[in-house]
C-alpha cells in the first residue's frame, strides 16, 4: 500500500469521544454511535471556529496493557480552543511525522480495509495519535486521508 511521509503542524480538534478496543464485540457500535451522535445530534453544527469542513476520526490514548483500549474521537479541526466546552472533548494532535494514506471508495469498507493493511505493515508507529480525515461526505465515492503517527 502506497503512502507518503509528511510533517504536520499541530491541530486543535473538538468533538465527542469514547473508549473501546479492537477486540471488543461492540467496537463497531461504539464508533458508529459516535459518528451518529456527531452528525444527527448536531454536535458537528455546534462546533464553532472550524478550520475547514472536514470530519476527523481520531484514535489516541492507547492503553499500555493487554486490553488494548484506546480513545476514539469524532471531531473537526478548529482555529482556536472553545471557551465553553459543554460536553465536548478538546485535544491537540501533535506536530510531527505521519504516514499519509489516501484512499477512495466506500466510506466504511475502504477505511476498514486500509486499517487492516496498516496494522500488517512494519511502520515505526508512535501510537499517540492516528486519524482519518474525511475529504467529502459521499458514502460510495469517499476520499479519506489516513494519518499514522511515526517515531
Amino acid at each position: 500500500m502506497n503512502y507518503e511521509i509528511i510533517t504536520l503542524e499541530e491541530k486543535i480538534v473538538v468533538g465527542i469521544s469514547a473508549r473501546t478496543n479492537n477486540m471488543s464485540p461492540d467496537m463497531g457500535q461504539i464508533i458508529g454511535g459516535l459518528w451518529n451522535r456527531f452528525f444527527n445530534e448536531n454536535v458537528y453544527e455546534e462546533i464553532s471556529h472550524k478550520a475547514n469542513e472536514k470530519a476527523l476520526g481520531i484514535y489516541t490514548d492507547y492503553a499500555d496493557d493487554d486490553k488494548g483500549d484506546y480513545t476514539v474521537i469524532t471531531a473537526c479541526e478548529v482555529r482556536e480552543e472553545p471557551k465553553e466546552r459543554k460536553d465536548l472533548t478538546v485535544r491537540k494532535i501533535p506536530a510531527g511525522k505521519y504516514a499519509k494514506f489516501v484512499i477512495k471508495g466506500d466510506m466504511v469498507e475502504a477505511v476498514a480495509k486500509c486499517w487492516q493493511e496498516i496494522w500488517e505493515m512494519d511502520l515505526p508507529r508512535t501510537f499517540l495519535y492516528d486519524f482519518e480525515e474525511y475529504q467529502n461526505d459521499e458514502m460510495e465515492e469517499a476520499e479519506i486521508h489516513i494519518y499514522v503517527g511515526l517515531k
